[in-house]
């Protein structure tokens, strides 16, 4: 009887598989963290220079550029967008160097799956990207931004940022895993960080020629800045935040598809 019972408390096969995934993620999370410490240069790129364009857009273009708003007000959101463009350079260099450099088969070797592998990065990504867009809030709150939101809008923004977060970072993992060199992803991943100019981050869309205002008015960035500003400054955000978890689970759900899809190939 004691036998039977003790038997029944062991875990099964599938138990001790998804203790083991769980494992493996955690670790390749820390991995990630850890990467990103070691890279002193990368590092002060995610979180120094988009407190640098806060403040430079604050007080070297805050009085020249009229929005409707106080400019620091208008701007927070385009930088927020913009700090995840850098971080999403991170982590394609982080997994561009892993698969050029050899340290697939170590872990092959180990019986560790190249999927968690890339889920750590993303994981590292996201949470490197949400620290980075907090220091940025602080500075940006100690220069003169001064949110009107309730507690529920304050949680969506959250929710909308961190999910636009998840998406880039999922596409910087793809671009690491396309290109054949570090030097070539972070090229690559500049088109990211170039993304939230033609938008509405920075100066008003209808102040752009038509030809530049039909894409700005139709791209991602515009709507996850948007949906930000609405929520942040207490005005009404219309369709934009829908447009925006509509682009992010988009992006998500391609570039998980494109990742797994280029992974296979390079590992296979």
């Amino acid at each position: 009887m004691t036998e039977r019972s003790h038997a029944g408390t062991l875990p099964t096969p599938a138990h001790r598989r998804r203790a083991t995934a769980w494992s493996e993620a955690r670790t390749m999370t820390i991995r990630g963290l850890r990467l990103s410490l070691r890279n002193p240069e990368a590092l002060t790129t995610a979180l120094v220079l988009p407190i640098l364009l806060m403040l430079m857009f604050r007080y070297l273009f805050g009085g020249a550029i009229h929005t409707g708003l106080h400019y620091v007000d208008y701007v927070v959101p385009g930088v927020l967008v913009v700090c995840v463009g850098f971080g999403a350079a991170t982590t394609a260099v982080n997994v561009s160097d892993d698969l050029t450099g050899g340290i697939i088969d170590r872990f092959r070797s180990m019986d560790v799956r190249g999927e968690t592998l890339i889920n750590g990065h993303v994981v590292a990504s996201v949470l490197r990207n949400l620290l980075s867009s907090a220091l940025v809030l602080a500075v940006a709150i100690a220069i003169g931004f001064r949110p009107h939101a309730s507690a529920a809008a304050w949680l969506a923004a959250a929710g909308i940022l961190a999910l636009w977060v998840l998406a880039i970072s999922w596409f910087a993992a793809a671009i690491g895993i396309l290109a054949h060199s570090p030097d070539t992803a972070q090229g690559i991943t500049f088109l990211i960080s170039f993304l939230p100019y033609p938008s509405s981050a920075f100066v008003p869309i209808h102040t752009m020629p038509p030809f530049l205002r039909a894409f700005a008015e139709n791209q991602p960035v515009t709507a996850v800045v948007n949906s930000l500003r609405a929520l942040l400054t207490g005005a009404p955000a219309g369709s934009s935040e829908w447009h925006a978890i509509a682009w992010s689970v988009a992006v998500i759900a391609a570039s998980v598809a494109l990742a797994g899809a280029l992974y296979r190939r390079r590992a296979g």
